[in-house]
């Protein structure tokens, strides 16, 4: 068995659901990816990440800045590629991508349930 073979798994349910407010912070989390980028998922996770209490909103909110980032990556090759017109078919399919997932994101958290995105880079452990 390798290292990598559980890396998209979502960490173990908390003990208990998560408290109201804490599914709040992580449903802004994934939604602020939509108008702010990485932005508003990286503050989010800066204000929590020192706070043992909020582990849903810090997993959550990595979770979101983990695809944002491999978002910006996306829209950096594509706009490269625009110069060969390929990437003018890459940037709506990033966007439809982005409203989607982070949408998607947004219910899972606000249920309590942690979120894993289909395609993002781990580079926040």
């Amino acid at each position: 068995m390798s290292e990598f073979d559980n890396v998209t798994a979502p960490p173990p349910a908390p003990e208990g659901a998560a408290p109201q407010d804490q599914r709040t912070m992580a449903l802004l989390a994934h939604l602020l990816g939509i108008i702010t980028g990485f932005i508003g998922a990286l503050v989010i996770w800066l204000v929590s990440k020192d706070d043992a209490a909020k582990g849903f909103v810090t997993d959550q909110a990595k979770e979101a800045l983990n695809f944002q980032i491999t978002l910006f990556i996306g829209y950096v090759v594509a706009w490269v590629l625009s110069f060969i017109l390929i990437g003018l078919l890459v940037f709506p399919v990033l966007m439809i991508a982005n409203l989607v997932f982070s949408i998607l994101g947004g219910m899972k958290a606000n249920n309590g349930e942690a979120y894993r995105y289909p395609f993002a880079l781990r580079l926040i452990k």
